[in-house]
């Protein structure tokens, strides 16, 4: 089994519940936006840092998965321009309300996340949406 499968696998352990996979389709996203947004109030070099490791990491897993995640971080950063200088109070915002209802989603499943078994998870869990997204439309990972 590739290693982007078996993680993908492990990962759809705890999240089969259907009210916690809806949660995370809107948390997941938000929480890697945020943490984009809060490295980029650090510094913008600090925040390409971190989009060149996940990068690496999302390679390593597939590169397809690599691309697409690519295309997702140029939203990302676009979404950040747009909020100029209140990037920094709605990043904090979103990172805590996004984690409150990831802890709800994971309370409902009746398992805890995934990251508490592996910290790679945390990447992981956006790239397991995108393989859905991928596998939904045809497209090979």
């Amino acid at each position: 089994m590739r290693k982007v499968d078996e993680l993908f696998e492990r990962y759809a352990e705890s999240h089969r519940n259907p009210t916690n996979k809806a949660i995370h389709w809107i948390c997941v996203p938000l929480i890697a936006w945020s943490l984009l947004a809060l490295f980029w109030w650090m510094s913008p070099f600090a925040a390409y840092a971190l989009i060149a490791l996940a990068l690496v990491f999302y390679a390593w897993l597939s590169p397809a998965i690599a691309i697409g995640m690519l295309g997702v971080t140029a939203v990302f950063l676009y979404a950040l321009t747009l909020l100029g200088p209140h990037a920094l109070i709605t990043a904090i915002v979103v990172f805590v309300v996004a984690w409150i209802g990831q802890f709800i989603g994971h309370h409902i499943e009746g398992r805890k996340p995934s990251f508490f078994e592996d910290v790679k998870f945390l990447l992981v869990g956006p790239a397991w949406l995108l393989g859905h997204l991928y596998r939904k439309f045809g497209i090979a990972y």
